[in-house]
């Protein structure tokens, strides 16, 4: 056991702290050398990994934002092993926190994880090794960021979940939203989306004046706001994190973007993040299928579409869509005016929340919208979207037109 440790400490101390591949290929030598010791090797490995995750939990991180870096940054195999040190490290908790993962040990015994490891990637123990070490040093480089939720093993979780201060939204009600969206995605005539997309944020906005004034009646369980990420990631993630914005406004959220790390963070109370989550996975999905319509119906025109028309379409269909949730949102508030002190709390409680998280936030200056054809698509794929609000509403101009 101690040389088998003694291996690991050495390839990680020579690897892990130098931006020379040739430090990183002497770790994976090292770790690589000795057939006989590979089992074991393994062994050690995926515990020092677990430690690593574990470092990464403390400093904010949680499993979808570091798989989302390492599939940017790195490999498939990669991304495997990162997988394999998440359910590792969860494994040893009773409770894991809200979205936090579903990964699963299918290793068995830790003892055999280095050879089903080597079997299952198909690779040579070298190269095997060196994609660890690249994980490892992917982990330890993770930079502190704004935590959003208690991690496994808190005793704040458990308190949590004694209390029941986070409400999701009713299964029934859930399971409705979730097929209205589907239907949506699926068919391609854009009035029947229209009205499949409407109704769900219908149900969504009705379920939030609902909560809303249940809390404020003291019968219903005390909340407070808590946070969620949502990936954020390229092409065109500008315009993605304009939608994301506009979907949060609308379902009484704040969504602070991370353009460096490729996600946003979203502030809201428990049920509305569950709103968020479902609306813009959605809208993204007819946007885009919107957007390949579009495209292609420019190229049968017999004019060549490029990046610049997709970046223009989708920031129209993202600004013109945050116009129409926030008319949809206001008018289901105002249908009745008594409700409306509930939901103003329920405002200041996520203002005050989102505050607290990023008391410093920088305005970002949005480029890529001189596609007038692109514009004028994604204009009108958002109002085909319509989700929500009474009348037509007036074009958006291209900026700077």
């Amino acid at each position: 056991m101690t040389d088998l440790a003694d291996i690991v400490d050495r390839a990680c101390e020579a690897a892990l702290y130098s931006q020379d591949d040739s430090a990183l290929d002497a770790g994976a030598s090292l770790l690589a050398a000795d057939t006989g010791r590979w089992a074991g090797v393994g062994r050690v490995l995926l515990a020092r990994g677990e430690g690593y995750v574990r470092q990464a939990w403390e400093r904010g991180w949680q499993p979808a934002d570091v798989l989302r870096l390492v599939r940017r940054d790195l490999g498939q195999i990669h991304l495997d092993i990162t997988g394999d040190l998440v359910a590792g490290e969860a494994r040893a908790y009773a409770r894991l926190p809200e979205r936090w993962t579903d990964a699963e040990v299918w290793w068995g015994d830790d003892e055999r994880y280095g050879e089903r490891l080597a079997a299952r990637a198909r690779v040579d123990r070298f190269t095997l090794a060196t994609a660890v070490l690249e994980v490892f040093r992917l982990l330890i480089r993770l930079p502190s960021i704004e935590p959003v939720g208690p991690l496994p093993g808190d005793p704040v979780l458990a308190h949590a979940a004694l209390e029941h201060t986070h409400a999701h939204i009713e299964p029934r009600m859930l399971g409705r939203i979730r097929a209205l969206l589907a239907k949506a995605e699926a068919t391609t005539f854009p009035e029947e989306a229209e009205a499949l997309s409407a109704k769900a944020q219908e149900l969504m906005a009705r379920h939030t004046v609902d909560e809303a004034l249940l809390a404020a009646s003291g019968r219903g369980p005390v909340q407070v706001p808590g946070a969620c990420r949502i990936g954020v990631e390229p092409p065109y993630e500008e315009a993605k994190a304009v939608l994301l914005d506009a979907v949060a406004g609308a379902n009484r959220c704040r969504a602070v973007w991370n353009s460096g790390f490729e996600f946003s963070t979203v502030v809201g109370f428990e049920s509305d993040l569950e709103a968020v989550e479902l609306l813009y996975t959605s809208l993204l999905v007819q946007g885009t299928a919107a957007m390949t319509r579009a495209e292609a119906g420019q190229r049968a025109g017999g004019r060549k579409r490029t990046k610049t028309f997709r970046q223009s379409f989708l920031l129209a269909y993202a600004s013109r869509l945050g116009q129409r949730l926030t008319e949809t949102a206001e008018h289901t508030a105002a249908e009745a005016p008594d409700n409306l002190p509930a939901l103003v709390a329920r405002d200041v409680a996520v203002t005050s929340r989102a505050e607290e998280m990023f008391p410093r936030t920088t305005t970002t200056r949005l480029r890529g919208a001189t596609d007038l054809a692109g514009w004028e698509d994604g204009t009108a794929a958002a109002d085909r979207a319509h989700v929500g609000g009474k009348g037509s509403a007036n074009r958006r101009p291209l900026p700077g037109s």
